[in-house]
């Protein structure tokens, strides 16, 4: 069951072929014997997911076929989950039991989800290989040295490996797209404000999006069918009608207008990265798109931006977690302030207190302006870049990532180096633009991932165009060997 894709696994279950109990005790059953070789989740939920199989059982016996009803669903731990620990991956949170559930996965539950458990990730979702997370590092099914990306690595590991068939993650900077790409898995983040966020704990609040990974680009939009759409709770989530996403993947691409930005194949690039976009793109042009040069000029400028707009933002986010009402707290405090300190030097890991330090030092008084208002000045120049683009194309494409999945440990000591895995990721979060990275190729025996970025609530584009390339080729359905 597990080599299924998850339409494939509603499809089966709608069949009878087999009942949700066993699909979930099967996934469960993996789960325990295989995640010591990844620390892929923090959390397995195993009696609560039994009992949502038994009730989706009855559903289905009572004739009701709802959206994901019988599915496992992986979800980020990222996601507030009443009565369950939601850590974020940091010490900080790992006594936190949320009193609430997020609306995603509220949303998701409510269309027959079944929970699994909490995926790792970076702690904070800082990070872009999940090696700072306070639970120890994911390791990558292709090859378990490496890392999987972040910083939804566990979310993205645990799908390549076939622990779970779907799961959920957020992306603040390329923290799905670059995972997915480096475990050989589709990942999709949609357009800023097409998700709630409300329940999942904030990073860089203009910059966070939550968004499905599954094993195709048609399990993504079976999952964004399901997360989509307005919610009363988050005022950055946008009232627009959710598109038909499934509805629309079958579409031809015949004049399909792909932009190429040039940005995106820089002659530092490694020419097997780049020779593996473009037989991607090689693909498409096969079924009738279009391959058009653009030129994004200011999109050298969105690491630098981001890494000014986003520190800026966590320290304003991560200041209420004090030692006070929630979370870790230092043993004997003598007082007040030793509280405040202790408790933050402690709960908080490396790369948390320096973004935290470089965000607080943009908006302190007399930098404010130097530095996070030149920021946001920059990141108008990238959105209108991107808005020239579309005027001339439908999608964009390019790499996802620089580089297929690096070593364990071996960017550890260089910030600024780990930083630049995101360099094809960041400036879509910037604009607000939804992207999918999906499977295209292997290096060296390990998967890449080629990168299709839409206009504004063009989801299901992007979505259509993955799923026509993946109706053409295979790469999504390879599975790591020793996970087989």
């Amino acid at each position: 069951m597990h080599n299924k894709t998850l339409t494939e696994l509603k499809a089966g279950l709608q069949a009878k072929d087999f009942s949700a109990r066993e699909l979930t005790e099967h996934f469960l059953d993996r789960i325990q014997a295989r995640d010591g070789e990844l620390n892929s989740f923090i959390t397995v939920t195993r009696e609560q997911a039994l009992q949502q199989a038994d009730a989706a059982d009855q559903a289905i016996a009572a004739g009701d076929h709802r959206l994901l009803t019988g599915l496992p669903i992986a979800h980020k731990d990222i996601f507030c989950t009443e009565g369950v620990r939601t850590s974020c991956g940091s010490r900080m949170l790992d006594n936190f039991i949320a009193p609430y559930t997020a609306t995603v996965v509220e949303k998701m539950a409510g269309e027959g989800a079944i929970m699994l458990g909490k995926t790792n990730m970076d702690e904070f979702a800082m990070g872009s290989s999940n090696e700072t997370s306070f639970y120890g590092p994911v390791r990558n099914p292709w090859d378990t040295e490496r890392v999987p990306g972040g910083s939804s690595g566990g979310a993205a590991a645990s799908l390549a490996a076939r622990l779970a068939p779907g799961a959920t993650g957020t992306d603040t900077g390329g923290s799905i797209r670059q995972p997915a790409a480096l475990n050989g898995v589709t990942g999709l983040k949609p357009t800023y404000g097409r998700v709630s966020r409300w329940g999942m704990i904030a990073f860089a609040s203009s910059l966070d999006q939550a968004g499905p990974l599954g094993l195709s680009a048609a399990d993504c939009a079976l999952m964004l069918q399901a997360m989509a759409g307005h919610d009363d709770k988050d005022s950055t989530c946008l009232n627009e009608p959710v598109d038909d996403y499934l509805g629309g993947l079958d579409q031809n691409l015949d004049g399909l207008r792909i932009g190429v930005p040039e940005e995106f194949f820089p002659d530092n690039l490694d020419g097997a990265i780049a020779d593996n976009a473009r037989a991607a793109m090689g693909e498409l042009e096969k079924q009738g798109a279009k391959l058009v040069k653009v030129s994004l000029p200011s999109i050298k400028l969105s690491v630098p931006a981001y890494y000014v707009i986003a520190p800026a933002e966590a320290s304003s986010n991560l200041s209420r977690f004090d030692g006070v009402r929630f979370g870790y707290r230092c043993e004997d405090p003598k007082d007040l302030e030793d509280l405040y300190k202790r408790s933050r030097s402690e709960g908080f890991g490396a790369e948390v207190k320096r973004r935290i330090l470089v965000g607080t030092y943009a908006l302190s008084a007399g930098y404010y302006d130097a530095y996070y208002k030149r920021a946001q000045q920059v990141r108008r120049l990238i959105r209108d870049d991107f808005a020239r683009a579309f005027k001339e194309v439908d999608v964009l494409m390019g790499p996802t990532s620089p580089e297929t999945a690096f070593k364990l440990g071996a960017k550890a000591d260089d910030p600024v180096n780990m930083y630049m895995a995101d360099v094809f990721t960041i400036a879509v979060n910037l604009a607000g633009l939804p992207a999918l990275s999906m499977p295209s190729g292997f290096i060296d025996g390990l998967p890449a991932g080629t990168q299709v970025i839409g206009n504004y609530f063009q989801e299901g584009r992007i979505l259509n165009v993955a799923h026509r390339y993946q109706l053409a080729t295979d790469w999504h359905q390879r599975i790591p060997g020793a996970f087989q």
